[in-house]
């Protein structure tokens, strides 16, 4: 599985990075046909404090999974968008192995 980190506007540090990745490859215990993952990292210029977005987006074979949060910080926001990834993946797998 391939992680692609781009963050908008701004630099991501290191440690950000690694946490992103750490986070994403526990992945792989739900759905072993992950290709590749790309996580976008934007600050919205506005006065509300959760005003940091993180999309997650995940390409497995025949469709593509999408998730978007918004918080006060990126380590808050790729925690729930790897919770929701997580179900959809389950959910999925589930699907699958009914047809199989």
């Amino acid at each position: 599985m391939k992680i692609n980190v781009q963050s908008v506007n701004f630099n991501a540090d290191q440690k950000l990075i690694l946490f992103i990745e750490s986070r994403l490859s526990k992945l792989e215990k739900y759905f072993d046909k992950i290709t590749n993952v790309d996580v976008f990292l934007k600050v919205q210029n506005t006065r509300s404090p959760e005003n940091k977005i993180t999309e997650i987006l995940l390409h497995v074979p025949g469709d593509d999974i999408m998730v978007k949060k918004m918080n006060k910080k990126f380590e808050e926001g790729v925690d729930e968008g790897v919770n929701a990834v997580r179900r959809c993946l389950k959910k999925r797998k589930e699907k699958l192995l009914t047809y199989a």
